[in-house]
């Protein structure tokens, strides 16, 4: 019996019962949004509110598609096999390769899981699926270049975002695989070694007798289906990570948070808990994070850069469709403590505070 809730029926896949609640949540922030902006529109700060927004969502939404269609073309067009392939026979450097495959391979968070599951499926060891799960959606190009805008290019940021997501990833899988020595630490419909999924993806790609410009414009055709799945399927997350985001900007007291700022842990804290309560996309993230300058130290926006991608709501849903819960708790701990001291670690540099 899978250990994963029954709320998913297949990966990354709600129930019509949760699915009815997640809708009924969007609805009502929508309603809840609309009538702020309704009730306030003559007012000055709902004008900012709504400045603030849209500027958000607008320098996002290029690499949101960006990254959508390099997760589909992924997707479609490279095998498990070829990505198993990539990796080294020995544990610790198939650790250090499967974290940074997402410089060749970018995936966001949430396309990154049944990813993962098919590589499961095919072998990959424990250490190195934990590895790329936790590297690709921070340690790729795309991240790099939505950070390098949201922060006016500012090449520190962008470094150390890499880096400090990249070493993460390292130190967590080769953490695992001192813990979890076997694939039990797997749902059980991972545990057996399959061959069913030898394509990249479940789709037809032609059939026989199709010309080889019509089969690759078919496989074309579903790598857009998979990425305007992905687009359509964050793209909500970050519309409300965006509206939150806008509203602390316009309506909570800068006092307060300047208060937080003076207290360095607090902030960082502050800044971890709203970057696993929002669910944002790991290739807009960076736009929700920079709205918070001069509200918080540097330090603080680089914890909520490192941990949304890893750890937020909807990925600890996700998460039970790999791995058993107790794994996932113990996950979660090693994310959160890996966070918060690179983040102490940048403050106490002299540079992010």
């Amino acid at each position: 019996m899978m250990d994963a809730p029954a709320a998913f029926t297949r990966p990354g896949t709600l129930s019509p019962g949760a699915l009815r609640r997640s809708h009924l949540l969007e609805v009502g922030f929508l309603v809840l949004a609309v009538a702020v902006l309704v009730a306030g529109r003559r007012s000055p700060a709902v004008r900012t509110l709504s400045l603030l927004f849209s500027s958000i969502v607008l320098e996002a939404l290029p690499f949101m598609l960006l990254g959508a269609l390099a997760g589909g073309l992924v997707e479609t067009f490279v095998s498990r096999e070829r990505m198993v392939s990539l990796l080294p026979r020995r544990q610790w450097l198939s650790v250090l390769v499967a974290a940074g495959l997402g410089a060749v391979f970018p995936v966001c968070e949430c396309a990154v899981v049944p990813v993962v599951r098919r590589l499961a499926r095919k072998g990959l060891p424990v250490p190195a699926v934990i590895a790329y799960l936790l590297g690709a959606p921070i340690a790729n190009p795309i991240v790099a270049a939505s950070t390098a805008v949201a922060y006016r290019f500012d090449l520190r940021v962008v470094a150390s975002r890499l880096i400090a997501g990249y070493a993460i990833a390292v130190g967590i899988g080769l953490a695992a695989g001192r813990l979890f020595r076997d694939r039990s630490v797997l749902v059980d419909d991972l545990q057996d070694l399959r061959e069913e999924d030898a394509e990249s993806c479940g789709c037809a790609h032609g059939e026989p007798g199709t010309s080889r410009i019509g089969r690759l414009g078919a496989r074309f055709g579903e790598a857009l289906r998979h990425a305007a799945d992905d687009f359509l399927g964050v793209g909500h997350y970050f519309v409300m990570g965006a509206f939150v985001a806008a509203l602390a900007q316009t309506f909570i007291n800068r006092s307060a948070f300047l208060e937080v700022a003076g207290q360095p842990v607090a902030a960082i804290l502050l800044m971890m808990a709203l970057a696993v309560a929002i669910n944002l996309c790991s290739e807009a993230d960076a736009f929700v994070a920079s709205s918070f300058r001069g509200l918080v130290p540097l330090s603080a926006q680089m914890a909520f850069l490192l941990l949304g991608p890893i750890l937020d709501l909807k990925l600890l849903l996700m998460y039970q469709t790999l791995f058993r819960r107790r794994v996932i708790a113990v996950l979660a701990g090693f994310m959160v403590l890996a966070v918060l001291a690179a983040a102490l670690a940048f403050h106490a540099s002299g540079r992010f505070g």
